[in-house]
């Protein structure tokens, strides 16, 4: 991952100019992120698929990692999560950019991710009071479920089958078999 020597402002960034690749900034440091390889593209597909159908679309907003998400503003720290999904009614949009938490977060892990980067993205939602993190590995087929509780995003569960539905959108099954690709 490349990083910028520059610490940036909210107001700096603001003005940059929109890119293709994927950045990331963690306490005012843009990080430069890889594209996802095709494994990590498909089971994000797979969760939308399974996800979205069960989704009011008027009521809530289904989105994947082309999306900014201001955690902070100073020091600046924006995330772009594999998916994010948010009740419209809680959504806050600033400067083009969602400034509220979601109620779901999904973050699919790829091997170039270390456990201090994972850390990390877990303590920025979790500042920022994201209610739900699913971490999926690909590598051990499972899916990590964590819930904010008292202000600390914990482990609920790890799952590896069986059906899977967001505390907040218990109507929102997900086939966890149906998520691996195949």
């Amino acid at each position: 991952m490349a990083v910028a020597s520059k610490v940036l402002t909210y107001e700096e960034w603001l003005k940059m100019p929109e890119v293709e690749g994927i950045e990331e900034v963690v306490d005012g440091e843009v990080h430069i992120l890889p594209p996802a390889k095709s494994t990590h593209a498909y089971i994000v597909e797979n969760l939308l698929d399974e996800l979205k159908p069960h989704l009011k679309r008027r009521a809530t907003r289904v989105l994947t990692g082309s999306f900014g998400l201001v955690i902070r503003h100073d020091p600046l720290t924006t995330r772009i999560p594999d998916i994010a999904v948010f009740r419209r009614d809680h959504a806050i949009e600033v400067d083009g950019y969602f400034h509220s938490a979601p109620e779901l977060l999904v973050e699919v892990l790829s091997r170039a991710n270390t456990r201090r980067e994972q850390a990390r993205k877990l303590q920025d939602y979790e500042s920022f009071g994201v209610p739900e993190v699913w971490i999926v590995s690909p590598e051990a087929r499972t899916i990590e479920i964590l819930q904010l509780n008292d202000g600390k995003l914990t482990t609920t569960a790890i799952v590896n089958s069986g059906e899977l539905r967001p505390k907040l959108f218990p109507e929102a099954a997900v086939d966890v078999a149906a998520i691996w690709e195949d």
